[in-house]
């Protein structure tokens, strides 16, 4: 199996959605279809270009799926594992977004985000939430948490995004909301939401709250 590539660009094509490149390797050219993202941070022909590749097998043809940084190519290969993802919705997937927002948007179930990407609905963003959200907050949910947090201090920081809640109040709503079945990762960014919303709620802890679950409502309806 090919695993990874390193030889000089060649050539780059673009069919209706599909993007790739031609890459020369030892005299050989490999064609592999890459996402868009990566595409457009493509360098000139000519140019040594490596890839982390995920190679597909079957009766009538051999593709391989190339991406900049190993941890998007295993990321792949986690989306195209769920049933009713296939290859060319897992590249828009992450030619949409890039692999930390991807996986964020799968831990957190953003449902709206993940359905920007070509292809991709509701009944299949759900699905990847549902089949993913364990395994992948296992791995990231340590750097996801930490992010989560940098986010809700930014809020407080930022005049202009409304201000976050003191720390008795966001500990009072936290475990509350944790009370009723909600995920930290839900929680924090209910808080960063209704803090970016400018509401001016101080140390009102029901307020506080009354505004995450209704946010919470929102996103999950």
């Amino acid at each position: 199996m090919i695993g990874w590539l390193q030889g000089e660009l060649a050539d780059r094509w673009q069919q209706n959605n599909r993007c790739g490149l031609l890459l020369v390797c030892g005299g050989v050219g490999y064609e592999v279809q890459i996402p868009r993202r990566h595409w457009d941070q493509l360098g000139a022909e000519g140019e040594i270009t490596q890839l982390h590749v995920h190679q597909v097998i079957r009766e009538d043809s051999w593709t391989l799926y190339g991406f900049q940084a190993r941890h998007e190519r295993d990321l792949f290969r986690e989306l195209v594992a769920v049933s009713g993802v296939g290859p060319q919705m897992a590249l828009g997937l992450l030619g949409q977004l890039s692999g930390e927002e991807l996986v964020r948007a799968i831990v957190q179930a953003d449902l709206r985000l993940l359905c920007q990407a070509p292809g991709v609905g509701k009944r299949t963003a759900e699905r990847l939430s549902v089949e993913l959200r364990t395994r992948l907050q296992e791995r990231f949910g340590a750097s996801l948490a930490l992010l989560e947090a940098d986010d809700l201090a930014a809020a407080a920081l930022d005049p202009a995004g409304g201000a976050a809640p003191s720390e008795g109040v966001r500990e009072e709503v936290q475990l509350t909301l944790a009370a009723l079945g909600y995920e930290a990762l839900e929680i924090n960014r209910a808080l960063r939401a209704v803090a970016a919303q400018g509401e001016g709620l101080g140390a009102d802890g029901d307020a506080w709250l009354r505004e995450s679950l209704r946010w919470l409502s929102r996103d999950a309806a």
